[in-house]
């Protein structure tokens, strides 16, 4: 990816354990280590459960990106309905991009060099090598795992603090790995492990702040690795709420060169 698509690809981005002997079955409670010999469909079910769920959201975003070479910063108003559309706009002291992702199209423009695009999510699968669209990005945001993880059969991999899971059959081209917290069951961790040993996805989750009752993701880190090039995006929610009704203002302006992405 050259270095303007790479530019492109961060707005958009921007915007962006055993069984027990006992036939009985136990409530999973939390704790502050991961109990053993769960259940791992019991597991799952308070693991989803236990996921932050909001129909509405607005928060502001302090944004960084690093990708070894250069560093931005930006602010970022984020506005999101559950299933129907993220909306974003970026400022640097002054309005520079807004985007709007509906489930089948994402329309984004920039001020400094006058490019728009409109077009569905089929950039980021060739970038990426999964099929990520609008549920996936949605639960990204909020702090949830990318895939459903009530579907399928899932295995536990041991680990000291943290209950792991993953599916016990996955695409062959990537495995997906969550980290959840035992004494919250809130998702510490996602990673995507791509066949190729030179490409990672790593979305780190450092807590979580509640907001009108509801949990919101309070730093949402994201590490791509992706052959030689190490790509760190950093999101910082300030200012979050919970709205009764949100509106999604977005129009092309004129004279706006349409780029392919």
């Amino acid at each position: 990816m050259n270095q303007t698509s790479t530019k492109h690809f961060f707005i958009i981005f921007a915007f962006i354990g055993l069984t027990f002997n006992s036939c009985k079955s136990i409530k999973v409670l939390p704790n502050k280590a991961p109990i053993k010999n769960i259940k791992t469909k019991e597991l799952t079910k308070v693991l989803y459960s236990s996921s932050p769920k909001l129909s509405l959201l607005r928060s502001r975003l302090k944004v960084s990106f690093d990708d070894g070479k250069r560093s931005q910063q930006l602010i970022v108003n984020l506005r999101m309905e559950k299933d129907e559309a993220v909306w974003l706009s970026a400022t640097m002291l002054i309005p520079i991009a807004k985007i709007l992702i509906t489930p089948n199209k994402i329309s984004f423009y920039e001020k400094f060099q006058k490019n728009s695009y409109e077009g569905d999510f089929s950039f980021i699968k060739k970038y990426l090598g999964i099929d990520f669209g609008y549920e996936s990005l949605q639960n990204l945001l909020i702090g949830r795992p990318l895939i459903d993880i009530r579907k399928g059969k899932w295995e536990q991999i041991k680990n000291p603090k943290s209950y792991v899971i993953s599916p016990k059959s996955f695409n062959n081209k990537f495995r997906p790995i969550f980290f959840f917290d035992p004494s919250t069951f809130l998702l510490k961790e996602q990673r995507l492990i791509f066949e190729d040993i030179n490409k990672s996805l790593t979305i780190y989750y450092d807590d979580f702040q509640k907001v009108d009752g509801k949990l919101v993701p309070s730093k949402i880190s994201l590490n791509l690795i992706n052959n030689e090039s190490n790509i760190e995006i950093i999101l910082d929610y300030t200012r979050a709420e919970i709205p009764t009704n949100l509106t999604f203002p977005f129009t092309f302006p004129s004279g706006y060169l349409p780029i392919k992405l």
